[in-house]
């Protein structure tokens, strides 16, 4: 009788089906992830008078299947200020990310780019764009 057991212990089929059911895990992990979908990378905002503030807003979309976390959303200059919800957003839920743009130091065209961090593995780049006249 206990040779018989050690035998069953030792069956491939047990282990064949637990290695199996250890992969399927796996593959439904790496499914389960956030995914952010931006409605649009690019705006201009036209044309505009030297000393307004420009604000403009880019919407996503949590596409993916855990909640999207915004770690970070860098400007590449003092003139321009970032907002955007610090709390997750689910899946199938929309936020949105405001910019804030001062154009008193700014003459001409203008073409500036918003680096957005998050628990989603592809870094975005937001980009806005326009003129200020004087």
């Amino acid at each position: 009788m206990q040779n018989n057991l050690h035998t069953n212990i030792k069956s491939p089929s047990i282990f064949r089906g637990v290695f199996c059911l250890f992969l399927l895990f796996i593959g439904f992990y790496s499914f389960a992830q956030p995914k952010i979908k931006f409605k649009e990378l690019k705006k201009n905002f036209g044309f505009v008078k030297k000393g307004e503030i420009v604000t403009i807003e880019f919407e996503f979309t949590n596409v993916g299947t855990q909640p999207v976390i915004i770690n970070e959303a860098k400007a590449t200059c003092s003139c321009t200020s970032v907002d955007f919800s610090e709390e997750p957003i689910s899946p199938n839920h929309s936020s949105k990310i405001t910019i804030k743009f001062d154009t008193k130091s700014a003459y001409g065209r203008q073409d500036r780019v918003v680096e957005v961090t998050s628990n989603d593995e592809t870094n975005y780049k937001i980009r806005f764009k326009g003129v200020v006249l004087k």
